[in-house]
């Protein structure tokens, strides 16, 4: 089994000119790089952008939905990769409110899972096909407030790797912690990230 060793891809503002940040976390198999293209579309030219990358280009060995020791110590180390990364974000001067976070697929169901577990009033969560970790969500990991964040979640369905009944009972948790969810279902998409849903990031999220 393996951890990981805290390397950042940064792009984006520069963190003394930037007023927003958002951290970007890459799916199984994918990179930093890529999570960080999306730029090209999302409406984050303002933000300075943090990218952690994963050893072995994952976050966990096995799916999201396996029990939780089978994904140990990687999906741990994980979480504290990210909870670094926004303790250097606020360090730099840029507070939660002004955070934003972004993953697709392993990584979107990483961002759910960490803001979820710290919950707070943060700029705004994207997920593109995503869900809490776990054989079953483990609701006394997650007991913050998000005091009216903005969220997006999507996914397919049928999604390979993301059931739906994982995703509507992940929107339930954030929404009874006071999250603002917007969320889409798309029927018969494949395991990416379509147009429209960078439409609706954008304007339920990182426009709002």
């Amino acid at each position: 089994m393996y951890t990981h060793s805290k390397q950042v891809v940064r792009e984006g503002a520069p963190i003394e000119e930037a007023k927003k940040a958002i951290v970007m976390l890459h799916g199984r198999g994918g990179s930093a790089e890529d999570i960080i293209s999306l730029k090209r579309v999302l409406n984050i030219s303002d933000m300075a952008i943090y990218a952690p990358k994963a050893s072995n280009n994952s976050w966990y060995p096995y799916s999201f939905m396996a029990p939780a020791n089978q994904n140990q110590p990687a999906l741990d180390s994980a979480l504290d990769i990210v909870d670094q990364v926004v303790r250097d974000i606020e360090a730099d001067g840029i507070s939660a409110e002004n955070i934003y976070f972004a993953g697709f697929s392993q990584g979107a169901c990483l961002t759910l899972e960490y803001t979820t577990r710290n919950a707070k009033r943060y700029g705004g969560i994207i997920a593109f096909t995503g869900g809490l970790i776990g054989e079953q969500v483990a609701e006394e990991n997650y007991n913050g407030d998000f005091a009216g964040t903005p969220v997006f979640i999507a996914t397919g369905d049928p999604d390979p790797h993301v059931p739906v009944s994982r995703v509507k009972e992940s929107i339930a948790i954030l929404e009874r912690m006071n999250a603002f969810v917007t969320f889409a279902i798309y029927p018969g998409r494949q395991h990416t990230i379509s147009s429209q849903e960078i439409q609706l990031a954008n304007k339920n999220v990182l426009d709002a």
